[in-house]
């Protein structure tokens, strides 16, 4: 019942909020003025045909009643002809032109909104489900191109034949007129309830939609977990949960307007049955010839098509209005912070943590705390612990994915954050734990970005270098092989080779590797490794792993626990002290197979 409810006093405030964002919404129409033009005198032709249609209807009945049918015998079907042709062209000039700019207002929003995602900061990605962010991108999209095209189609042209044939029935007899204007305020009170109403369940029915896509990506992306465990039915309730919800909310989004649209009827039929009441009294009525009776009448029962097709409109303009808001919030968004100056060329790459702690946004408690640690240019950090020690956050931060509040973290001598961003990346090679490939071929999967005007024979070095170039060869289009969405078409060795191969053709002086090596076979394995040995020469490099017997030539081997890190060193020094280090040490060799 509740859902009937709107606050009184937010009714004004969102009245606004609508205003202004539609207002907005139409800005980005700006740039095809020439084709609204075009569309707008076709509308103003399609509209001036109606009243000239009552027009002729009046002379008709006039050379019929005064018996001069023959003076008007080819001219009458002559203009029938004419007016339809008319209405016709301003029909396609008005519709095709429009399309065209609802087209173009869609093409902006959508690259604008993907121009500002790869602008967003890391926090962003982790605080919205990816289903959610690709109904705004799709979905609500798509509802913008409603309230272009149709909304605007139908004001346009509807109302300006409702202007149309106002206009001519005042010039008829504007008495009668102003008796039909009495009930614009009813039909406007009408008209005003519903399009709050209608706002409220379209921004209900897009929240709903980002459920049905969260859950449907949730399931393709984990279907090999959902078979395995059996989650089949628990998805499929999920599902139709978030279906539901979409559902209901757009059923009542279809009572109000399916009851808004007769209500507005019944107005203008009371209206009319008013009308021709008055019109039938002799001291109104005279002076008027049986073709202005005529007329008259029938200017005013043509009013009925287009005011019902401006109040049916009103849920489409609404769901523009919803989906918009919903848009330029993203829109609105703050981008990464890029306050620094400092253009980088290729950095010596010594980087040290001064008393730093970090803590993720909204989480509750810090993922690092007084982080102290120093890497000479050159060296190798490994960094070792149980998992969600806070390793990975502290390579993460490196490449500033997030802002640190406490402490410092400076690399040759400078903090991060007086670098420019673009300068400072480009400085860094990553190769994550979950390695992201893109729907593309191998090629352009290892000169990705910076590198895509990389040489054919750079590549291959690359490719050879971490051990790929074997089962790249073998595959039938060799380097132009589609590798499918997030590589699946490939093994997961073969995956992280690429993106080793990606890191390596980079050639950055940072490296950073997370778990470079944990979905390879050992023989694998001990090939890059070979190769990222000689990667790592004159590199600084930070490592982490969890088998340790891949970072035992590291120069400095920190170990992090709980957000600190607990001990720090060489490998016979970790050894010698016989603490955590060497706790790990002798667990993980003592389960070592023999």
């Amino acid at each position: 019942m509740q859902d009937n409810v709107i606050p009184e006093a937010s009714t004004n405030k969102e009245s606004i909020s609508g205003a202004k964002t539609y207002l907005r919404l139409l800005s980005y129409v700006g740039s095809s003025w020439v084709y609204l033009l075009l569309s707008f005198i076709g509308y103003v032709l399609y509209a001036s045909m109606e009243p000239a249609l009552a027009a002729l209807l009046k002379h008709i009945v006039d050379v019929v009643s005064e018996g001069t049918v023959t003076e008007s015998r080819m001219i009458i079907p002559l203009a029938i002809l004419a007016i339809f042709i008319l209405r016709g062209i301003g029909t396609f000039l008005g519709g095709y032109f429009m399309a065209q700019v609802a087209n173009k207002v869609v093409f902006d929003l959508r690259t604008n909104m993907f121009n500002k995602l790869v602008l967003l900061p890391s926090s962003y990605y982790n605080s919205i489900p990816t289903g959610r962010l690709l109904a705004k991108l799709t979905y609500d999209t798509e509802q913008v191109i409603g309230s272009i095209t149709q909304a605007i189609r139908v004001v346009l042209r509807e109302g300006l034949t409702v202007v149309g044939l106002l206009g001519y029935m005042i010039y008829m007899n504007w008495r009668l007129s102003l008796l039909f204007l009495l009930v614009v305020p009813l039909i406007g009170l009408v008209v005003s309830y519903a399009s709050k109403r209608f706002r409220k369940l379209s921004t209900r029915i897009q929240d709903a939609m980002g459920g049905v896509t969260d859950v449907a990506s949730e399931a393709i992306k984990g279907h090999e977990v959902v078979k395995i465990f059996g989650g089949s039915q628990y998805e499929t309730n999920r599902f139709y949960d978030a279906a539901n919800e979409n559902r209901r909310s757009q059923l009542k989004m279809d009572k109000t307007r399916y009851l808004n649209v007769p209500i507005v009827q019944f107005i203008l039929a009371i209206a009319m049955s008013i009308l021709i009441w008055f019109a039938l009294s002799p001291s109104i009525s005279s002076g008027m010839t049986p073709g202005d009776f005529i007329a008259f009448l029938t200017a005013a029962g043509m009013l009925g098509k287009p005011i019902r097709q401006l109040t049916d409109v009103n849920s489409t303009l609404q769901k523009g209005i919803a989906a918009s808001h919903s848009i330029f919030e993203f829109l609105d968004m703050k981008e990464e912070v890029n306050t620094g100056e400092i253009v980088a060329g290729r950095l010596k790459g010594s980087i040290e943590w001064r008393s730093m702690s970090f803590r993720y946004p909204e989480a509750d408690k810090s993922a690092l705390k007084n982080i102290t640690l120093s890497l000479p240019a050159g060296k190798m950090l490994a960094l070792v612990g149980r998992s969600g020690s806070g390793k990975s956050t502290m390579a993460n931060l490196i490449p500033r994915f997030y802002n640190i509040e406490e402490g410092g973290l400076s690399i040759d001598g400078f903090s991060i954050d007086e670098y420019e961003l673009n300068s400072l990346r480009s400085n860094i090679a990553l190769v994550n734990q979950q390695v992201i490939l893109f729907n593309g071929t191998i090629r352009n999967n290892i000169a990705y970005g910076y590198l895509s005007d990389t040489n054919e024979g750079d590549i291959i070095d690359a490719a050879k270098a971490a051990n790929a170039w074997g089962f790249i060869q073998e595959l039938d289009h060799g380097l132009d092989t589609m590798v499918g969405e997030n590589g699946v078409l490939l093994s997961g060795g073969q995956r992280q080779r690429i993106a080793i191969a990606r890191a390596i053709l980079k050639n950055a002086p940072i490296l950073i590797l997370d778990e470079a090596t944990s979905a390879l076979d050992t023989e694998s394995e001990r090939a890059i490794q070979s190769a990222l040995d000689g990667l790592m020469e004159n590199r600084t490099t930070i490592a982490i792993a969890h088998r340790l017997s891949t970072i035992e030539n590291a120069d400095i081997i920190a170990v992090v626990d709980h957000g600190e890190i607990v001990e720090q060193g060489s490998h016979s020094e970790l050894l010698a002290m016989n603490g955590a280090y060497a706790q790990l040490h002798n667990q993980q060799f003592s389960d070592a197979p023999a």
